[in-house]
């Protein structure tokens, strides 16, 4: 699965993470570590292994991250900081819920930095739940029910 914009030249497409683990954590750092200053400990899991991971890129260089786990979480969506508030994320998270259809999962959720709420409701997903902190930052559970 591949979709690429011909003004914008950003390609969105499914990563191998063995392959590009490297790129991959270079955008995580990034935004969640070094910008939100998430502790690394808790930046790294063990569903990184097992999840399907996307990127987007534009000639090439990856500007944007997020993966879908096993058991239908979306998660780790990061964009870099000159890339955002142009789409990207919503490609990212429009390529998630394909992927997740393919693999016939029934629902998908996310824990959603409440500033990001209204990109996952324009999705689709609902809130659930009261906020809660990961990383001393606010979230709020979602959900997007697929079948």
């Amino acid at each position: 699965m591949k979709t690429q914009d011909s003004a914008s030249k950003v390609v969105v497409r499914i990563a191998d993470w063995r392959k590009e683990k490297e790129q991959l954590s270079a955008v995580r750092r990034q935004v969640f570590i070094i910008e939100q200053q998430v502790p690394v400990e808790l930046e790294w899991d063990e569903h990184d292994e097992t999840a399907t991971h996307l990127i987007a890129s534009i000639n090439g260089k990856i500007i944007a991250t997020a993966r879908l786990t096993t058991d239908g979480q979306v998660g780790r969506m990061a964009v870099l900081k000159p890339y955002r508030n142009q789409g990207i994320g919503s490609r990212l998270l429009q390529l998630a819920l394909s992927t997740a259809q393919h693999k016939h999962y029934p629902k998908v959720y996310l824990h959603a930095q409440l500033k990001a709420i209204p990109l996952y409701e324009k999705h689709g997903f609902k809130v659930e739940g009261d906020v809660f902190y990961e990383a001393n930052i606010p979230h709020r559970g979602m959900f997007k029910i697929l079948c």
